[in-house]
């Protein structure tokens, strides 16, 4: 059934996901792990450590690159501000797309309806496209009771696969009238002037900015740790890291939501990966080599911190499979990458799109590793030297993210969640988990969306 949509995708095979790996990759990927095989071999009984020296050195310059990259974003920050009089004085407002993919969403779609029509924009400059499946008979009875207004619009996705949000934009896409176009997810809710701010921040950049990234925050984050903690990596990620990123003119990797384009250059890019489990990701990094440019908007969009751990580790495991996903499409061809972004911009897109998940995947390894050691008795399978220089630099990983998390929750002012960063390490240890399992399904069922449950929160959400 998967070829069926080579017909409607836009994008060449060669350029998706459909393919796990080509030829070059998977030969690549099996001297590799031959070799770390081998390295771990030779660690145990041949007492060379090369292994660790290795790998924590890879560890160590991402860890420092991300850091850099902070620093970055807040010392060098070029985010597009627009403030209430340049909103005020403007009259001319065009006519904007907001596509809302939903999948069994029903316990939450009153609250994204109310989000959608508390946006401050004329109501006939709008143009709301409602994206449901063909099998979600759920939604379908309950939009029953709806009647939806003169400028939303339903359109009824096929049931064919890849079933993935990807697809459903795409489809969106297609029926898409307005100037500017931006995507929100089931449980946003958008600063009511979000749009207004994003017609004016496009007036203000440079002609080939095409995009511009919305920050996203939580709205639930004192429901559990488990939101404390991802309200506190959300909060260093959008409003530093990605800043950062976008100080270096380095490829962006997009959020799934809150993106605004520019509709005509997305049709011209055309459009989403329906085979990427993280299509944000995938696309902002072929914006960048297509030549165009993504610049973070100061405005928040508010979303659902998930607070069930097997829910999260759903969610985290996609985002992980996506990035692996995206790292090994547009590395089929690295000197063809090269030539399109400069070597600069080919080291940053590896540090950031491949070192996220190669942290996250090497971190358990390392501790398991490090007590292993401790709690040998004879000290037989780790010298001196590996307790000196492969600890330092685990612990100084592990630190690094403990201060980007806290520089995070100060930015936003959630002085209550410095606590919880102080103890990230333990969420590193759960978004680990959540890569490797990420890792296992790329190799295992690649376009597999594993669908997050919301309205899991219990208290009335009161926005900052």
């Amino acid at each position: 059934m998967e070829n069926k949509f080579l017909k409607f995708d836009l994008l060449l095979p060669e350029e998706n996901a459909y393919i796990k790996l080509i030829w070059w990759q998977k030969i690549f990927l099996f001297l590799f792990f031959c070799g770390t095989f081998y390295l771990l071999y030779s660690h145990f009984f041949l007492k060379t450590y090369t292994f660790f020296y290795f790998f924590s050195t890879i560890y160590f310059i991402i860890c420092i690159h991300k850091l850099f990259l902070v620093f970055r974003g807040i010392v060098k920050n070029k985010e597009i501000k627009v403030n209430e009089i340049e909103i005020i004085s403007n009259r001319e407002w065009p006519l904007y797309t907001i596509l809302l993919p939903i999948y069994k969403e029903k316990e939450i779609f009153n609250q994204l309806y109310m989000a959608m029509e508390n946006i401050d924009y004329p109501k006939d400059k709008l143009d709301i496209i409602l994206l449901i499946e063909e099998d979600d008979l759920e939604i379908k009875d309950y939009l029953k009771n709806y009647k939806l207004p003169s400028h939303w619009r339903v359109i009824e996705v096929p049931d064919f696969k890849p079933k993935t949000k990807g697809k459903a934009l795409n489809f969106g896409l297609k029926e898409a009238k307005g100037v500017y176009l931006v995507i929100y997810d089931a449980e946003d809710i958008p600063e009511r002037d979000q749009l207004k701010k994003a017609v004016i921040g496009f007036r203000k950049v440079a002609d080939n900015v095409v995009c511009l990234q919305s920050k996203l925050n939580y709205y639930n984050p004192n429901q559990n740790f488990l939101t404390k903690w991802f309200t506190a990596e959300y909060s260093s990620w959008f409003d530093l890291y990605l800043p950062g990123i976008d100080s270096i003119e380095a490829p962006i990797p997009l959020g799934g939501t809150s993106n605004h384009f520019k509709t005509d250059i997305l049709k011209e890019l055309r459009g989403w990966d329906p085979f990427n489990v993280t299509e944000d990701c995938d696309l902002g990094t072929r914006i960048f080599m297509s030549g165009y440019r993504t610049k973070v908007l100061d405005t928040t969009t508010w979303e659902e911190a998930n607070s069930e751990l097997k829910n999260w580790l759903k969610q985290r495991s996609r985002w992980v499979k996506g990035y692996i996903q995206t790292y090994f499409v547009h590395l089929r061809n690295p000197f063809k990458l090269i030539k399109k972004i400069g070597l600069k911009n080919f080291l940053h897109f590896n540090l950031i799109v491949g070192g996220n998940f190669f942290v996250l995947c090497f971190n358990p390894i390392a501790w398991v590793f490090l007590l292993i050691w401790i709690f040998s008795p004879q000290k037989t399978y780790f010298p001196n030297i590996f307790f000196i220089i492969v600890t330092p630099v685990l612990l100084l990983g592990n630190l690094i993210f403990v201060i980007i998390n806290i520089l995070g929750v100060l930015k936003r002012k959630w002085y209550k969640l410095i606590i919880p960063a102080i103890l990230s390490p333990f969420y590193w240890l759960l978004m680990s988990i959540g890569a490797l399992k990420g890792l296992f399904q790329f190799f295992r069922n690649p376009h597999h969306w594993e669908k997050t449950q919301h309205a899991l929160f219990f208290t009335n959400i009161k926005l900052p």
